[in-house]
């Protein structure tokens, strides 16, 4: 599982509330938390695909939503 390592950089000139959630959302998209915790837990390979899949179900149904193929 080699992932490239995040290179994230924020620039703060004099408002350092906005550069923090910056940082916070650039850190949330990167899947940097989630990646953390999953590795501070041990998880069964079953559990792992079980866990993708479902992800994956969840963003095939918000791909189809946002194109508007599901049906009202």
């Amino acid at each position: 599982m080699s992932r490239k390592k995040a290179n994230i950089t924020i620039t703060v000139n004099h408002n350092v509330d906005k550069a923090l959630r910056q940082l916070k959302k650039k850190i949330e998209r990167e899947g940097i938390v989630r990646d953390m915790k999953r590795t501070v837990y041990f998880e069964p390979p079953a559990q792992k695909k079980r866990k993708r899949l479902i992800r994956a179900k969840k963003q095939d149904l918000i791909k189809k939503a946002a194109n508007g193929l599901l049906g009202s």
